[in-house]
């Protein structure tokens, strides 16, 4: 879909420059979903995707999410890529319902080349951080009603006046919160929280200071040591040999860990 298209015979004063009205507007995208009471003993249980975390370092915002997917107490895909790339320098990651988390996360890339197609610049960070966060206020109809729960975490570089890294958390409501050196979400994540923690404070060096191969390291020690407790959290599975999907976003843009390199690293440094 081609959002210059989608209004090049329009007149955009009454919509601004938001995207999804414009979509639910043409009649291409759900109306907002009513607030109702949750439903009470569903017949199935979605599909939930655990679990994210990430933390600032020397080259930028690190990124990773384990591979697993979950309905109730079955394993539904080993496979699942939670950490989406949504612009040059902006990555999102999922935890929660796959199916909504990626449906977000098409509506946002397309809601940022839209706006730089009409504008002719770069969203500024600030809006590309409030415009997923009405995507997750848009969802919180189906929150109440227990199929379409989503807590990602953002993380992009503002190439600004003060040029930087930028790391958010949001709760299920659309509230952000821009953290100063890590995030994690998912049922993985009181173990993964407490780890970074532990090696942000009395590790050998502060998180922000970590090289991009020790980065990488405690991500993946994080990750394992979830999925110690957690059966949700995939975290390495060493006989089918599927490893985490990490991706790193600097000045320079997003760049995705090749798979070998982590194997690697693991082998080395965390087995």
């Amino acid at each position: 879909m081609d959002p210059v298209t989608l209004g090049s015979d329009q007149n955009f004063s009454g919509i601004g420059n938001d995207f999804p009205a414009l979509l639910r507007r043409r009649g291409l995208l759900a109306p907002v979903p009513a607030q109702t009471a949750p439903v009470a003993n569903p017949a199935w249980i979605p599909t939930q995707a655990t679990t994210i975390l990430a933390f600032k370092f020397q080259g930028g915002v690190l990124v990773a999410g384990d591979r697993r997917a979950t309905s109730g107490n079955t394993v539904v895909y080993d496979r699942a890529d939670k950490v989406l790339e949504i612009d040059r320098h902006s990555i999102m990651a999922i935890a929660g319902v796959p199916a909504t988390a990626w449906e977000m996360a098409r509506v946002l890339e397309h809601s940022f080349q839209f706006f730089r197609r009409t504008q002719l610049q770069e969203m500024s960070v600030d809006g590309k951080v409030r415009a997923l966060s009405k995507l997750l206020r848009d969802n919180f109809g189906f929150v109440l009603q227990g199929v379409g729960v989503v807590v990602p975490i953002f993380a992009t570089y503002d190439a600004g006046a003060d040029p930087s890294a930028r790391l958010y958390f949001y709760d299920a409501m659309g509230a952000q919160f821009e953290v100063t050196d890590y995030a994690a979400t998912g049922s993985g994540s009181p173990a993964v929280r407490g780890i970074l923690y532990y090696e942000n404070t009395w590790g050998k060096k502060p998180l922000a200071k970590l090289n991009q191969e020790e980065a990488v390291t405690v991500a993946l020690r994080a990750l394992d040591t979830a999925a110690e407790s957690d059966t949700a959290t995939g975290g390495v599975d060493r006989n089918a040999k599927i490893f985490p999907v990490i991706k790193i976003v600097s000045r320079d843009g997003i760049t995705t860990l090749p798979e070998k390199r982590i194997a690697a690293l693991f082998k080395r440094s965390v087995a």
